[in-house]
């Protein structure tokens, strides 16, 4: 067994500590260097309270009217054609040339050169709810919940092939590396999350369209501290690889190792002025915290057989549905940004019935969470999001769709946002967003103004830039919001 460190040894680390960290600066910087730091300490404001475990970094500058988003993220491209944005000139265009107009000079990506001819919608919209907003038939179940969650078709995007537009929606930019919005919320606001991480990834994959490739890059924390990255659980087998102890080591052994490593961890903390030793230190709290919570999440025995019909599943399958579960668990338990990936929107060919099984694998569990975040009073407090990185071409590509970033559609629910609406429109053929245009900055702001942040003054400085979510664009969508 691991014995503590005594005080002695723990001071004479403490020197060894403090000459290695004198001379590091010394060699880096130079001797001037340090002595300037020393000088500017005397006027230096607190530390940020994100250096802390759980504590907010900066003042809220809004009234928050959530608490947590949860992002179900449909990796590959949704057509908002077959899914969110009714087009009825397009239906009577079908078969037809694509006007010139519409296209002459804007980015297409396979279809470049290619005769581009209409291709109407190949599913029925219907209307749904007091509210009469229109989805497509193949989504019965979201469409009950209609009067609860706002259509905004007015979306583009910057990149035009996947992974970087994933990067673009997740980060701000199609530069990877940069730290993703769930890592921006969880430095922003710290975590309520006790023994959880406060942003949790989970992936699922479908049956109908190419399985889209999901980097981790796409929950990373890029320049900011490595403890606000997303950690992603498994939603079958066990969550998280190598999380219990091996053979032979009980619980009070292994908090005996965990204790003797954070202390030497916070011998060194102060002196070597390295911010990825907080990050260690709560790695190892927390991987010991979650050999506890872990099993406890995953124990669905509370769950009541209607819970279990709601969603179309008993859990613990792998599937959309089951991660949906975990996200209304998880959101309970306080983690903060909670994102889920299907990765079964890629549909080049087959777009009729690859949309209609696809929609058939999110449908229900969607709306289950709905219905479950709201009949558990956490849908006031929570943002949802659904939707991918692009849409895709009002032209034909045989009998799919092409990659489209000039308009697209996604719907948002919950933490203050305006339920029974859409907002913004594409064209007559559902080509470029025309009125009420969101750029994903603008989802971004909105997002984070709901959260009690301003998107400006959430900053980062790093290689001497203060950087934000939103770059040097951004504005909040005000007519969305209750």
């Amino acid at each position: 067994m691991a014995r503590p460190i005594p005080h002695t040894d723990l001071h004479a680390l403490q020197q060894l500590l403090n000459r290695r960290a004198f001379l590091s600066q010394g060699t880096a910087y130079g001797i001037g260097a340090a002595a300037l730091a020393s000088m500017g300490a005397a006027g230096q404001t607190s530390v940020h309270a994100a250096d802390t475990k759980n504590p907010s970094t900066v003042p809220l500058q809004f009234a928050p009217r959530a608490k947590r988003v949860i992002q179900l993220y449909m990796a590959g491209g949704p057509s908002h054609l077959e899914t969110l944005d009714p087009k009825p000139k397009l239906v009577a265009m079908h078969g037809q040339e694509m006007p010139e107009s519409f296209t002459k000079g804007k980015p297409i990506a396979q279809l470049q050169g290619a005769k581009l001819v209409c291709y109407a919608p190949q599913h029925k919209f219907q209307k749904f709810g007091q509210s009469g907003l229109e989805l497509a038939e193949v989504f019965p179940r979201i469409g009950s919940m209609a009067d609860d969650i706002c259509i905004i078709r007015s979306m583009y995007t910057d990149a035009i092939n996947h992974d970087p537009a994933h990067t673009f929606m997740n980060t701000g930019t199609t530069i990877s590396g940069r730290p993703a919005m769930g890592a921006w919320v969880l430095y922003g606001l710290g975590s309520e999350a006790e023994n959880l991480p406060g942003y949790v990834v989970l992936t699922s994959t479908g049956k109908f369209g190419q399985a889209q490739p999901i980097a981790a890059r796409q929950w990373h924390s890029g320049f900011l501290p490595s403890r606000f990255q997303g950690v992603e659980f498994r939603s079958k087998g066990d969550a998280v690889l190598y999380a219990s102890n091996p053979a032979g080591v009980d619980r009070a052994r292994q908090q005996d190792i965990v204790s003797t490593i954070e202390a030497l961890n916070h011998a060194g903390e102060g002196v070597l002025n390295d911010p990825e030793i907080q990050t260690r230190i709560n790695a190892y709290e927390t991987a010991f915290q979650m050999q506890m919570s872990v099993p406890d999440l995953l124990d669905l025995s509370d769950e009541t057989e209607h819970t279990f019909e709601l969603y179309g599943t008993r859990g613990g399958d792998g599937s959309f549905a089951a991660n949906c579960l975990l996200a209304r668990r998880l959101a309970e338990r306080g983690v903060r940004f909670i994102q889920l990936y299907h990765r079964d929107w890629d549909h080049h060919g087959a777009v009729k019935e690859h949309v209609a099984g696809t929609a058939r694998e999110v449908d229900q569990a969607s709306a289950a969470l709905l219905i479950d975040l709201k009949q558990r009073g956490l849908l006031e407090d929570t943002i949802v999001t659904w939707g991918g990185e692009f849409g895709r071409t009002p032209m034909a590509q045989g009998d799919g769709r092409d990659h489209h970033i000039k308009g697209f559609s996604m719907w948002v629910a919950g933490g203050g946002i305006k339920g029974g609406m859409s907002y913004g429109n594409t064209d007559e053929l559902g080509y470029e967003s025309v009125e009420d245009v969101v750029s994903v900055h603008d989802l971004h702001a909105t997002i984070l103004k709901q959260l009690g942040l301003d998107h400006l003054r959430l900053t980062y400085r790093y290689q001497g830039r203060d950087f934000r979510l939103t770059d040097i664009a951004g504005n909040v969508v005000q007519k969305i919001l209750t």
